[in-house]
């Protein structure tokens, strides 16, 4: 279902969230702090927004996405690669540094995600995360509720499959608390872990280095 929205999912998402994707992934990319010409894998790369940027701060990034559509809908001139993320096509300790841009919350269980990150990062890579956040003020949080509960899936049923955009704001709640994820990460191999929320909380970016 999801595969057959993607190009329209990503120009409605951009226009609902008033491009702050834009400046979310712009973040995320610069928190990694690697070196020009470092190899970072985009694990469920979508729509390759996030190949995009590390391409242009001089990284040479690698998309791996298990949607062939989504593959196929990407816009980016970096290499492709049809893979699980509990299983990367990627040999042990050969990358320098890894993203997810919202995705994290479509995983049934982040444990193993984690694990297999640090499996194919070098000692001392990068991973930046980002994914969606509810706002810890409890006026923001209402008001973050109502938007994407309702003028959401209200807009996206517009042009789109309406049951794929009520799935979006529902998924966040499939997230384990920041605590607990930082604790995953500590678990499979990450140090110095960092949580940030972002934009009033509406956003959560995690970044952390391979032990």
């Amino acid at each position: 279902m999801f595969d057959r929205i993607a190009p329209r999912y990503d120009l409605l998402n951009r226009a609902l969230t008033f491009g702050l994707d834009t400046r979310w992934r712009k973040q995320a990319v610069d928190a990694l702090g690697l070196r020009a010409g470092a190899v970072v894998a985009d694990v469920a790369s979508g729509t390759g927004d996030l190949c995009r940027d590390l391409g242009a701060a001089g990284l040479v990034p690698i998309g791996v996405d298990f949607s062939f559509g989504m593959l196929t809908a990407a816009r980016t001139e970096a290499p492709l690669v049809q893979g699980d993320a509990l299983a990367l096509p990627l040999a042990s300790a050969s990358i320098d540094g890894a993203t997810s841009g919202f995705a994290l919350r479509n995983f049934d269980a982040l444990a193993p995600v984690f694990d297999e990150l640090a499996r194919v990062i070098r000692p001392g890579g990068r991973i930046a995360l980002l994914d969606v956040a509810e706002p810890r003020n409890r006026i923001l949080r209402r008001g973050h509720g109502a938007y994407f509960g309702r003028v959401v899936p209200l807009v996206g049923g517009l042009v789109s499959d309406k049951a794929a955009y009520r799935y979006l704001p529902e998924s966040v709640v499939y997230l384990p608390e920041s605590d607990e994820m930082c604790a995953m990460l500590e678990r499979a191999g990450f140090n110095d872990v960092r949580h940030q929320l972002l934009t009033g909380g509406i956003s959560q970016l995690m970044t952390a280095s391979r032990s």
